[in-house]
């Protein structure tokens, strides 16, 4: 209290989508919320695709709130839940993995959550959505980065919530339909690892790793091209900067494949995994049990055994140290 009689179970109010936006056949039999029955998501996702792991993430639009306390108070008892029923009670086979779900409108906070919760065996990483009021390159966000560091704990970025309450809209103004916003999605994504790679935070926080997920991945490749010659020719704005950008990308960042860019040609596709160099930054995610879910044997054409095998498994299991 008072917040448990406050919270209304607040979600986004537009860009929502129009059609249906999860999966039917993963709401379960009995009623309830698509995604929400353990025992139906083992059937469907890792019993069906002999998946080992499976890392959850949540979303609790905590970020939309002006008032930071409340904010918080729902990602703390949202980490409290998961760690009492989908890390535990539901968690037999140990294949579940959790996220720690922080409100970053107050840093400190956010840091004493990630405190509250780092040293759970089952919690492999934090998350936070990617609409905000600021790039998060900048020093505002540091108390986060220094507890993510110190623990070890990779942090997850999740689209969803830009333009959405407190939160900037990454295009000129609003869109007018759900499809254009979608499919902007990954447009604050790329704005906010410029501002991590040109702020420096790689060299603040030499641990530091970020993964970006459901942002799209073919964005990358273009982008590192624009900003490698930039800070070639002005690096004396950001000395702290102390190699080309694209090069901090192997040590810090990695992407999950969905929603995956998948041009006609599978040459084409094949020519992008090599330029954003997939077999060491590209995570496979299914994004169960959303309607543009993606199947591990069909989102991807014929792969070569060592990319297939990073993308699979090997780049997540040393990511998130799943092996020991």
């Amino acid at each position: 209290m008072p917040w448990r009689d406050r919270y209304k179970g607040e979600r986004r109010s537009f860009f929502l989508n129009p059609v249906h936006g999860s999966r039917l056949d993963s709401m379960p039999a009995g009623g309830g919320l698509a995604g929400s029955d353990p025992d139906l998501l083992r059937e469907q996702l890792i019993d069906a695709y002999d998946v080992s792991y499976a890392i959850l993430v949540a979303r609790t639009f905590c970020n939309i709130h002006p008032d930071p306390d409340y904010a918080a108070a729902i990602a703390s008892a949202h980490n409290a839940w998961l760690a009492e029923t989908w890390l535990s009670d539901y968690n037999h086979d140990g294949a579940f993995r959790g996220s720690i779900t922080i409100a970053q409108q107050d840093p400190d906070q956010a840091a004493r959550e990630i405190e509250k919760w780092a040293g759970h065996p089952q919690m492999v990483q934090v998350t936070m959505d990617s609409g905000a009021r600021m790039p998060f390159g900048q020093r505002f966000y540091y108390p986060i980065y220094e507890a993510c560091e110190r623990h070890g704990l990779p942090l997850a970025i999740h689209p969803g919530t830009e333009g959405m309450g407190i939160n900037h809209q990454p295009t000129p103004g609003y869109p007018t339909h759900y499809i254009e916003w979608h499919c902007s999605m990954s447009l604050s994504f790329q704005a906010h690892l410029v501002s991590f790679l040109t702020e420096g935070v790689f060299e603040r926080f030499p641990g530091m790793r970020i993964v970006l997920l459901e942002g799209g991945v073919a964005w990358l490749a273009p982008l590192m091209w624009r900003l490698d010659p930039y800070w070639k020719a002005l690096r004396s704005e950001i000395p702290w900067v102390r190699k080309p950008p694209s090069e901090y990308l192997r040590d810090h960042v990695r992407l999950a494949t969905q929603p995956l860019e998948r041009p006609a040609d599978d040459r084409q596709f094949l020519a992008l995994m090599e330029m954003i160099d997939a077999e060491h930054l590209l995570m496979f995610s299914s994004d169960y049990p959303h309607w543009d879910f993606d199947s591990p044997t069909r989102a991807f054409p014929k792969l070569p055994d060592a990319l297939r095998e990073a993308i699979f498994s090997g780049n997540a299991r040393s990511f998130y140290k799943l092996d020991g």
